[in-house]
């Protein structure tokens, strides 16, 4: 007959916290290959009709236009997935990560500021959504951004329902 012997029969709360997050890691991980869980085609939305509506709206304001960026559109993607994957539309993620901290982890540098939106929303609606909505608005026609990111993510269960991010920057 055997026995086992544990010396510690309870995990202490670091080590429970780190599997948890090794677990929801992973779950997340898992809804990203799903194929319902997919970014658009062309550059994940900074397509040339996307970069076109956009770049229209802002040359009517008399500004610059804005360059599709590889960079700040995987940070939108990454954005557009965790809120696809949390069902939600929000800024900070679930691991505590505000804008802030998942741009400078994106490696971007200066100023940046980040617009986000969910429903049945083709490119057109969302950023004619967003030009109709002040805070977002200022975003799009802020002098200091010269580049631009636009993803979104289709929602696992409704796949007419998308999670949009756009990330704009210097």
């Amino acid at each position: 007959m055997s026995t086992l012997s544990l010396h510690n029969p309870l995990p202490s709360r670091t080590a429970a916290k780190a599997v948890f997050a090794g677990i929801w890691l992973a779950a997340l991980l898992a809804l990203q290959a799903c194929g319902s869980m997919q970014p658009t085609g062309e550059g994940g939305g900074a397509s040339g009709a996307a970069a076109s509506a956009l770049n229209a709206f802002r040359a009517e304001q008399g500004l610059s236009a804005l360059t599709p960026d590889p960079q700040l559109e995987q940070a939108a993607l990454q954005q557009a997935r965790y809120m696809a994957a949390a069902g939600r539309m929000e800024h900070t993620t679930g691991w505590g990560k505000d804008f802030a901290t998942r741009v400078k982890a994106n490696g971007i540098a200066g100023a940046a500021a980040e617009n986000i939106a969910a429903g049945r929303m083709d490119t057109a609606r969302v950023l004619n959504t967003w030009e109709n909505s002040p805070p977002h608005r200022r975003n799009m026609l802020d002098r200091r951004f010269t580049r631009f990111g636009l993803a979104y993510v289709r929602d696992g269960k409704n796949s007419d329902w998308r999670y949009w991010a756009m990330v704009l920057g210097k």
